[in-house]
């Protein structure tokens, strides 16, 4: 049963924001995807590539807290958009970073089932894809609060896993572990033993965007500040402790996989944890990271399911998206909203199996640009916001939180990402997504005032005979 009278509730509290943005920037890019950045980057330009994503994800956050605080929304970035840049742009950026996250959604059903094959190989994959299906939407039909408890804890695997991970890499760096192999404690010959760029500096160019891919999910935050209980207390703080907390762990576990793992070697299996913890003789290692990396991928899912479905809620509430998608449940969950994501991450699904050379590719070319696309609106929303409230006769100390040195940081978090988009440009293997990227984007903004024009052509009144 649904009522429109129904209002979404403030019930995540700040540890769930904090995790919520923790758990969306760790994910399967940094268990799964570190090793090839290592091989083809080299150690220190690995280092070098994840601290630079690093500040460019904290210019996004400062930007995206001074706007959720500011207007603390369920849609977020969405609103705010529609608000300070303008409707079109509003239109473009909600179904652009709702089709990304619904099509991410369908491929971790995917890849959570085919770990699961690890366990168990005579049961079919789609068994468990049905199952990861049935428990994410449950934990988001419920309540708002079971989604953010469900977030809590698998984050919580997730940063555990990295600390054991990081504790065990220190010690056998230097000595404190002997590697199973026999071979005397690594130190750092690994990490500076060839060159500094072994590959050259272009390729860490080259591996910017992928992982700029790694850290995107952190913008969660301001999708669930209209569900935030305290959000002037709750986003400030999860804005300055996410940020911190994921350079260390990001920046510390690819120090300790580069000093440990050869880069030649990096990337040749499919997680670059499960080799460290081999080469240190721990048992049951591939199986400990497998629960690591599926607890990920229902995370990734869980939190993917919950922001694309509380942006169509929002769309549709403002008449971007059909509005009896706007309906609340009685437990105050847009319920008809969650089950049109689910059924697009479905479809999503089926393309990587029926039309994987096509619409399959397409998808995930959109997808792959959507968070960057993403970030530059939201700095281009703080920019414009900040400009009409010193305009309206506003200073920096009437706002409750600020994002500071206006307006370089919005202003460099535009140029790092304009950046990202040439360097994709330069290689011919990537150059496609930004065709069928901005292409979409195109077809958004086309849709959007062609529905308007033919709105304001049903709104004319009839001319006199």
């Amino acid at each position: 049963m649904t009522d429109d009278r129904v209002q979404l509730t403030r019930s995540l509290k700040s540890r769930h924001i904090f995790m919520l943005s923790l758990g969306g920037v760790i994910g399967t890019g940094l268990f799964m995807g570190s090793g090839v950045i290592i091989n083809q980057g080299g150690p220190v330009g690995a280092v070098l590539a994840y601290l630079v994503a690093g500040l460019l994800m904290y210019l996004v956050m400062v930007c995206l807290g001074e706007l959720s605080v500011q207007m603390p929304v369920s849609g977020s970035f969405q609103a705010h958009a529609t608000r300070y840049i303008g409707p079109g742009t509003g239109f473009m950026i909600g179904w652009v970073y709702w089709m990304s996250w619904a099509t991410t959604v369908g491929l971790e059903f995917t890849a959570a089932g085919m770990l699961m094959g690890r366990w168990f190989p005579d049961v079919p994959i789609w068994y468990w894809s049905a199952l990861f299906v049935a428990v994410l939407f449950s934990l988001n039909a419920l309540t708002t609060r079971a989604f953010g408890e469900a977030e809590y804890w698998f984050s919580g695997i997730k940063v555990a896993a990295i600390l054991g991970f990081i504790v065990v890499g220190i010690l056998a760096i230097f000595g404190g572990l002997p590697l199973a192999s026999g071979e005397p404690a690594p130190m750092f010959n690994n990490l500076v033993g060839d060159s500094l760029f072994p590959n050259g500096i272009s390729a860490v160019f080259a591996v910017m965007m992928t992982v700029v891919y790694a850290f995107q999910g952190c913008e969660i935050m301001g999708v669930a500040a209209g569900e935030t209980e305290n959000p002037e207390k709750s986003i400030p703080r999860a804005v300055r402790n996410v940020v911190f907390r994921v350079l260390i762990f990001y920046v510390l576990a690819i120090l300790v996989l580069s000093a440990i793992v050869p880069w030649q070697q990096a990337g040749l299996v499919e997680s670059p944890f499960v080799q460290v913890f081999d080469m240190v003789g721990i048992p049951f290692a591939a199986d400990l990271m497998n629960i690591v990396i599926l607890t990920a991928l229902l995370s990734v899912g869980n939190s993917g399911l919950y922001a694309s479905t509380r942006i169509l809620w929002a769309m549709s509430k403002s008449g971007m998206a059909p509005r009896g998608l706007a309906k609340l449940s009685s437990r105050g969950v847009p319920l008809y909203a969650l089950a049109i994501t689910l059924c697009f991450a479905l479809l999503s699904l089926l393309t990587s199996f029926i039309a994987a050379e096509t619409l399959y590719m397409i998808l995930t070319a959109i997808s792959g640009l959507a968070g960057t696309v993403t970030w530059i609106v939201i700095a281009l929303a703080q920019y414009r916001f900040r400009k009409a409230h010193y305009k309206a006769g506003g200073t920096v100390q009437d706002l409750k939180y600020a994002a500071p040195l206006f307006p370089l940081i919005p202003l460099a978090c535009i140029f790092l990402c304009v950046s990202l988009f040439v360097f994709l440009a330069m290689d011919p293997t990537q150059r496609p997504s930004l065709y069928w990227g901005f292409g979409f984007i195109s077809l958004c903004y086309g849709a959007y005032y062609f529905t308007q024009f033919k709105r304001q052509r049903s709104l004319a009144p009839i001319p006199a005979a």
